[in-house]
């Protein structure tokens, strides 16, 4: 029995450490967007701090030190380091947003000698855009070595490197530099990681990880993605042959010696295979990241007619990037993340899992395992695709950085809370002078009315019990709502840059947050009566209109028959098996 029981919980640990495992992040050169925008996109695709906290500029005296705080999305939570299971951080230093009585105060792994003056910025489970458009987005990624934190040795991991990147940089190039520099000089734990780093005018695709238990640094490599290509990585490293020298490559100083020492590359085999040598395929099982990868290409580049089958893991398929068949914009961009294989053979609002109202949300076991009615664990050979779009996603968000405006008002992370295709896209420009307060609040233990990432997720979770009823009504306001900031963007940033050129900066800025406050209200308010129309409106599993109540919505009858309806009690006599 206590090997059973020693076997649940490891179980058990996986699940909930497999959660955090699981983002999608894009990037959009400055030549395949629209309007000549850089985008970055992020999908943080696991339950757990749904908060966007606005990190003011601050001044620091000489001498200071900045604290560097455990990551709970590089490892799970992990309570000698301060904070909680649904808040990642409790400190005062990082201005009135992370000061949340009653949370467990963060303890440092270590410190660095702190700058005279910090940037602005929003900040999630990483760090999203500051006030000079400098935007990241993220990915976990399998490495072969996943160290963990040790006080002083290991003090980084990707979350806090973005963070200090947004409070000290303007450009992608000086936060690659700056953060591969802080995880030679204080070590690197946790899992593999890609970061987007991007400013008004390149991005690059950054990727990095531990390479020793007890190691005191780790690897790291970055590549620039050209202006005129999209990319997409999906939880899995996606930079290949490390080529020395080349204009647009930066790596550490030691990722060839690390991999000859370890034994994972010989130089006579040919070019350090970056994805290869440290990488160690995909998390859970195959197509995890490859099936995302391969679709977000395909909705851009269908003319390409990539292949969704490939040989293994290592595959180079899909390359490094594509160019898009037409130049994308930032919804263009989320409509990706909103994906759940519509229309393809892995489409998951069809088939007997959908149900018979067409659900898309695949919920994951414990490492594919069940228990019999004795206990013991039964392992199970399958798994359901990984989309997109995921259930258990706590925010998304597109960033757009243009630089023929003023920092303030180019820079724009399009905002959505809980999962992408449920949600909708809040406008918070860079030069807000703070974040509305609905947006900065949302525990996953507590059902918040004023929180809008509660609002969203708990229309979300009701919307599974008649999905393909339910998302219409949903898409309706989500598209009244975004119509109305995409449609109202020129004229509000016409009026802020008007501002902007007479000298009134603060003008600009009280403009741009009166914006966002007044949309995040509104939203907040009609998200909670949708919540309740719905109820209304299918309650007890009828369609109930001012036509009439108790509207009969019947299954289909495919799942009918594939369920065993028409083996129902018909008749009096006992069924012949």
């Amino acid at each position: 029995m206590k090997g059973i029981l020693r076997v649940l919980v490891f179980l058990c640990c996986l699940g909930a450490a497999g959660t955090a495992l699981a983002c999608t992040t894009i990037l959009v050169g400055k030549d395949a967007s629209t309007d000549g925008s850089v985008l970055v996109s992020h999908s943080d695709d696991g339950l757990g701090d749904a908060r966007l906290i606005s990190v003011p500029a601050m001044d620091h005296k000489p001498g200071s030190m900045r604290a560097v705080f455990y990551s709970h999305c590089a490892l799970d939570f992990k309570p000698q380091w301060g904070g909680s299971e649904s808040q990642r951080m409790m400190t005062t230093e990082r201005g009135p947003g992370y000061n949340t009585p009653g949370v467990p105060k963060s303890v440092p792994l270590g410190f660095i000698p702190q700058v005279a003056h910090t940037y602005a910025y929003f900040d999630a489970n990483y760090g999203i855009m500051n006030e000079h458009q400098l935007s990241i987005g993220e990915c976990t990624d399998k490495a072969k070595v996943h160290p963990e934190p040790e006080a002083g040795k290991r003090i980084f991991y990707s979350a806090e490197l973005s963070r200090v990147a947004l409070e000290r940089c303007k450009t992608a190039r000086e936060a690659i530099q700056l953060m591969g520099g802080l995880i030679a000089k204080y070590g690197y734990y946790g899992t593999g990681e890609t970061l987007l780093v991007a400013d008004p005018k390149e991005g690059w695709v950054f990727e990095m990880c531990g390479y020793d238990m007890n190691g005191t640094d780790g690897v790291w490599v970055a590549q620039r993605v050209p202006d005129d290509a999209f990319f997409a990585a999906a939880n899995q490293f996606r930079i290949r042959e490390v080529r020395e020298n080349a204009p647009d490559m930066m790596y550490s100083k030691n990722i060839f010696d690390v991999a000859k020492a370890k034994g994972w590359w010989k130089p006579e085999n040919g070019p350090l295979d970056w994805t290869a040598v440290y990488g160690d395929g995909e998390f859970h099982h195959p197509y995890y990241s490859l099936r995302r990868v391969w679709r977000a290409m395909s909705l851009v580049a269908p003319s390409l007619k990539l292949s969704p089958w490939v040989e293994g893991p290592f595959t180079k398929a899909y390359p490094f990037t594509i160019k898009p068949d037409n130049k994308l914009n930032p919804k263009d961009i989320f409509a990706i993340h909103r994906d759940n294989y519509e229309g393809t053979e892995f489409d998951l609002t069809q088939g007997l899992a959908a149900g018979p109202f067409n659900d898309p949300n695949r919920f994951e076991g414990q490492a594919e395992g069940m228990a019999d009615k004795e206990g013991r664990l039964t392992p199970l050979d399958g798994a359901f695709e990984r989309p997109l779009n995921i259930y258990r996603c706590v925010y998304a968000y597109v960033n757009q950085s243009r630089a023929w405006l003023p920092d303030a008002i180019g820079g724009i992370t399009w905002y959505g809370p809980d999962r992408p295709a449920t949600a909708v896209l809040l406008p918070f420009h860079a030069g807000v002078v703070d974040l509305p307060a609905p947006i900065q609040k949302g525990d996953a233990l507590k059902l918040e009315r004023g929180s809008l990432w509660t609002a969203f997720n708990y229309v979300a979770n009701y919307a599974m019990l008649k999905y393909s009823f339910m998302i219409q009504d949903i898409v309706k306001v989500r598209e009244r709502y975004e119509s109305a900031a995409f449609g109202e963007q020129p004229a509000l940033e016409e009026k802020a840059l008007a501002l902007w050129k007479k000298g009134d900066q603060k003008g600009a800025r009280k403009l741009l947050t009166a914006d966002a406050d007044t949309r995040a209200k509104a939203l907040l308010k009609d998200w909670w009566n949708l919540s309740d129309q719905l109820y209304i409106k299918y309650n007890d599993g009828f369609l109930n209109t001012k036509e009439g109540l108790a509207q009969e919505v019947f299954y289909p009858a495919w799942w009918l028959k594939a369920v065993g309806f028409e083996s129902g009690p018909t008749k009096y006599e006992k069924p012949k098996k």
